[in-house]
């Protein structure tokens, strides 16, 4: 969900719920399940220090929550949803409302998993999981020649989502921003020029097509 911040400064903040609603109402429809969105890097779950800055944090987080509790849990909701990032670093109120999404829709079995990775970054997902490992392999009394077969199944928090793929990246920037590392090893990106704010629904139909249209070789 990228290019808030850039269209902000020439429209000022639209709520980014309107994008969400449009993505996750049209989506299982077209086929697609299991959702992710990056709606901020790890760096901003960091406190502030500039005025303008922690302004602008404290906005976002208040709408991550608006779009949580308002878009995705709603009688009848056909969406599970799963929380990636440091989410005790976040506001009170928005890890709140994250935590309370998750227990409110476990028991949704529609087969629709969104992921909402806030506060997240990908290397620092990836450096938690091997913590972890070695954690888990050291209380086992099991040593390092051990790690080859159990590295590839690291305990990476967003494990709700299958590999990444198709990753629509918004705002015209072609790049991953440290989203999804590990699971996006043989993704098929697609580059949208809207930002964030302003992407539609034929946007989203746009970087379907492109990706039905490709052959997946997975590096071959």
């Amino acid at each position: 969900m990228d290019g808030n911040r850039r269209r902000a400064r020439c429209q000022g903040h639209a709520n980014p719920s309107v994008g969400t609603t449009r993505f996750t109402s049209r989506t299982p429809s077209a086929g697609v399940r299991p959702l992710e969105f990056s709606t901020s890097q790890s760096s901003s779950a960091r406190p502030r220090t500039r005025s303008s800055a922690a302004e602008r944090s404290r906005y976002l987080m208040q709408m991550i929550g608006e779009v949580v509790t308002t878009r995705l849990i709603e009688p009848g909701g056909r969406w599970q949803v799963h929380v990636a990032g440091l989410v005790d670093r976040l506001p009170d109120t928005t890890a709140l409302a994250l935590k309370q999404a998750v227990e409110a829709t476990k028991e949704i079995a529609t087969g629709n998993h969104v992921t909402i990775a806030v506060g997240y970054g990908g290397r620092q997902e990836l450096v938690e999981a091997v913590r972890s490992l070695l954690e888990s392999e050291a209380r086992a009394g099991n040593d390092l020649d051990s790690l080859a077969d159990t590295l590839e199944a690291a305990g990476i928090t967003s494990t709700s989502t299958p590999p990444a793929s198709p990753t629509p990246t918004t705002s015209g920037e072609q790049r991953m921003s440290n989203f999804l590392l590990w699971q996006s090893a043989y993704c098929e990106v697609c580059f949208c020029d809207p930002y964030w704010p302003a992407f539609r629904e034929i946007d989203s139909l746009c970087a379907l097509r492109s990706y039905a249209a490709r052959q997946r070789r997975r590096g071959a």
